[in-house]
């Protein structure tokens, strides 16, 4: 499920929808309250979660639910042992939101794409260049 908006703006009216797909003249701008409890739940199952990027439009608190469930499953996991990775500086943000202290986290990076391409195993010019002395 998702939430749904016609139009972005701070007091537009959300709806949740269990459709597939955006019904047409709606918008996507968050995971829906079923999705939360199951990212929730996957999260609090895991012992090594990599993070990257906000499921919703945060900046919007109509819109940050998701968002919020999420950074504070990862704070919940890091309490239970797990390894806890957050990419990304919207994703940080996301934290604040949450008032999420990033010290509940085991590592925050604020270089999503790099943290991204990192995990893909491409050499990043940082690194090879720091191999190389």
């Amino acid at each position: 499920d998702h939430r749904v908006v016609q139009e972005i703006k701070p007091d537009a009216k959300v709806d949740v929808t269990q459709a597939m797909a955006v019904p047409d003249g709606w918008i996507g701008v968050d995971i829906g309250p079923r999705t939360e409890l199951l990212f929730a739940d996957k999260i609090k199952g895991s012992k090594t979660i990599f993070w990257n990027g906000p499921v919703g439009i945060f900046e919007t608190p109509a819109f940050a639910s998701g968002s919020v469930t999420v950074a504070n499953a990862m704070a919940q996991a890091t309490r239970a042992g797990a390894t806890t990775i957050l990419g990304g500086g919207d994703t940080l943000s996301v934290l604040k939101t949450a008032k999420v202290k990033s010290e509940n986290i085991s590592h925050c990076s604020t270089g999503g794409g790099a943290s991204l391409e990192f995990v893909e195993g491409k050499q990043l010019p940082g690194l090879v260049a720091l191999s190389q002395k």
